[in-house]
C-alpha cells in the first residue's frame, strides 16, 4: 500500500479465524513506523501485544522467520511500538469522555433508539439549553433539563411544538438504561482532546491508540455511537490539508457492521458524507468486518484499499456474498478472484491497493508478513506499566464536575422554593394578624362610638325589665281599673 493513498480509506474483511487481527497489527506497525498515528478498537484484546516486542521463545518464531525469508523480508526483527490505551469505562486504559453537548441530539437519539417524536423533544431540550445558557456536560445535566422541560411543557409547546410528558418520560427511562450500561462514563469532563490521539513520539513514530472494546461489546449501540462521534469530531475540527504525502491519522473500526445495524438513513448519509470528505483532512478510515456486504454500497464505494481474507460459502446467501465481494475487484487474468477468496488460508489474503493517480490495482493473492510485536494480548501488569508510562498519565483520570445545567437548575429550584416559602410565611403572618385583630374586637367590650364624652348607656338588668313591664301595664286601662278597685274597697271600708 502506497502511503500517499493510505487516506483513501479501506476495507479488511474475512470470516472468523482467517487472520484479520494480524493484518490489523502489521498495518498499525507499518503506519506507526512511518510516523502516522493510529486509532484502533480492540474487540478481543489481542491488539494490546503491539506494546511489547515479540520473542524468539514464542512458539511461532520459526514459522515467522520462515515466512519472512519466503517473502524477502530481510530486515525482519522483533520490536515494540508506542501505545496509548483508552477505555470508556476507565479500567483498562485512560478514561475517554466527551460532553453531551458535543455528542449532539442526533447521535444521542440514535444511542437511545428514540422515535421521531422523542427525538424532537430532545432537540427542543438542546435548543433550550443553548438559549438559556445551560451547559450540557454529563448525563445528570440532561436528566435535570428534561425534568425542567416536563414541568414547563405547556409554555414550551407554544413556542417549539408539542412537548408531551410521555416523550419526556421515555427519554428519561432510556437514559437510565444507558447509565446502567456504563454510558455515564462516556459523558463528562475533561473531554478528549483530539490532539492527544494524533501524537508522534520524539523518535518519529506515530502513537498507536487502542480502545479497549471487549467489555464495550456488551453495549453495541454505545460502541457504535462513540466511533461515529469520533469520526464526526475529526471531520468538524481538523483543517483541510489537501493531498498529503502521508495521513495525519488512520482509524481502524473493528466489528464495523455495528455502525450500520439499525442506523436511520440520516445517520448513514452522515457517515457517507464524512467518509467522502474527511480524506482531504488527512484522515484514513478502515472498516473491519466479516463480510463486505455489511457495509452500505455508497460507503463501500469509497474504500480504495482492500484486504479480503477467506470467506466461507456454506449457504446460498454466502455464495451470493462471495460473488459480490469478487466483483468489486479489478480482475487478474492469472486466477479466478471468487475461487481465490474461497481458498486463501490463514495468513494469506486477496488484496487490491490504489496505485498511481488513485487507480485500483489488479487483485493479487498476498502473503501477510509476520508481526514484529507480540502476537496475542499482554498481561494485566504489563498493561498497567504501559498506562503509567504514557505521556497522558494523570490527565484524564480525575473527573471534573464544574457548574453546569444540573447545578444551575438546582439553584433555580432552590431559589424558587425559598421565595415560595417566604411568600407563604408572609401570608401566614398576615392571616394571623388579621385573626388577632378580629379576636381583639370580639372580646374587648363595647365598641367605642364617635364621641367619647357621652356616658355609656347602662345595660338593663332582669329585674329592671320586669318592673318596666309592670309599670307599663299599670299605666294602661286595665291598670287604672285595678287601682280604682283597690282604692274603692279601701274607702268603702271606712
Amino acid at each position: 500500500m502506497l502511503l500517499k493513498y493510505a487516506n483513501r480509506h479501506g476495507l479488511i474483511a474475512g470470516a472468523t479465524g482467517t487472520g484479520k487481527t494480524v493484518t490489523l497489527q502489521i498495518l498499525a506497525e507499518e503506519l506507526s513506523a512511518a510516523g502516522v498515528p493510529v486509532f484502533m478498537s480492540d474487540v478481543k484484546g489481542d491488539l494490546s501485544g503491539l506494546a511489547v516486542a515479540g520473542s524468539e521463545d514464542f512458539k511461532l518464531h520459526e514459522a515467522f522467520a520462515s515466512r519472512a525469508a519466503k517473502i524477502g523480508f530481510d530486515d525482519y526483527a522483533y520490536d515494540s511500538f508506542p501505545v496509548t490505551f483508552w477505555d470508556l469505562f476507565g479500567k483498562s486504559g485512560h478514561p475517554i469522555r466527551t460532553t453531551v453537548a458535543e455528542m449532539g441530539p442526533l447521535l444521542i437519539s440514535r444511542l437511545l433508539e428514540l422515535s421521531e417524536a422523542q427525538e424532537g423533544v430532545l432537540n427542543i431540550a438542546f435548543r433550550v439549553a443553548d438559549e438559556q445558557g445551560l451547559p450540557l456536560l454529563d448525563l445528570k445535566d440532561l436528566q435535570s433539563l428534561l425534568v425542567w422541560i416536563g414541568q414547563n411543557g405547556k409554555d414550551l409547546s407554544l413556542r417549539y411544538g408539542n412537548v408531551s410528558p410521555q416523550s419526556v418520560g421515555t427519554i428519561q427511562r432510556r437514559l437510565l438504561v444507558l447509565e446502567n450500561q456504563g454510558g455515564i462514563n462516556l459523558f463528562g469532563e475533561p473531554a478528549l482532546e483530539l490532539a492527544d490521539m494524533m501524537m508522534v513520539d520524539p523518535d518519529g513514530r506515530g502513537r498507536i491508540n487502542i480502545l479497549a472494546s471487549d467489555s464495550l461489546m456488551a453495549a453495541p449501540k454505545l460502541y457504535a455511537t462513540f466511533l461515529i462521534w469520533l469520526l464526526s469530531e475529526l471531520f468538524e475540527e481538523l483543517p483541510e490539508v489537501g493531498d498529503p504525502d502521508k495521513p495525519r491519522l488512520v482509524l481502524f473500526f473493528d466489528e464495523a457492521h455495528l455502525l450500520f445495524d439499525g442506523a436511520p438513513k440520516p445517520m448513514i448519509d452522515k457517515i457517507e458524507q464524512v467518509a467522502r470528505l474527511i480524506r482531504s483532512k488527512g484522515v484514513g478510515v478502515y472498516f473491519v468486518t466479516q463480510n463486505p456486504g455489511d457495509i452500505p454500497e455508497d460507503i463501500l464505494g469509497q474504500l480504495g484499499n482492500r484486504v479480503q481474507h477467506a470467506l466461507r460459502a456454506f449457504t446460498a446467501r454466502d455464495r451470493i456474498h462471495l460473488m459480490h465481494a469478487a466483483e468489486t475487484y479489478r480482475d487478474n487474468p492469472r486466477f479466478d478472484t471468487a475461487q481465490a477468496i474461497r481458498e486463501v488460508g490463514v495468513g494469506e489474503a486477496v488484496t487490491s491497493f490504489l496505485l498511481k493517480k488513485g487507480v485500483p490495482g489488479v487483485v493479487e493473492r498476498t502473503l501477510i508478513r509476520p508481526p514484529s510485536s507480540q502476537l496475542g494480548p499482554i498481561s494485566a501488569a504489563e498493561r498497567r506499566a504501559v498506562i503509567a508510562g504514557s505521556p497522558l498519565a494523570g490527565k484524564y483520570e480525575a473527573k471534573l464536575d464544574r457548574q453546569s445545567a444540573y447545578e444551575m437548575l438546582k439553584k433555580r429550584a432552590e431559589d424558587a422554593a425559598k421565595a415560595a416559602e417566604e411568600a407563604e410565611k408572609a401570608e401566614e403572618e398576615a392571616d394571623m394578624a388579621l385573626r388577632e385583630y378580629k379576636a381583639g374586637r370580639r372580646y374587648s367590650g363595647a365598641r367605642v362610638g364617635r364621641s367619647t364624652s357621652r356616658k355609656t348607656r347602662k345595660e338593663p338588668s332582669w329585674g329592671d325589665a320586669i318592673s318596666s313591664v309592670v309599670l307599663k301595664e299599670l299605666k294602661g286601662t286595665t291598670g287604672r281599673r285595678i287601682v280604682r278597685g283597690i282604692f274603692g274597697t279601701l274607702f268603702k271600708g271606712r
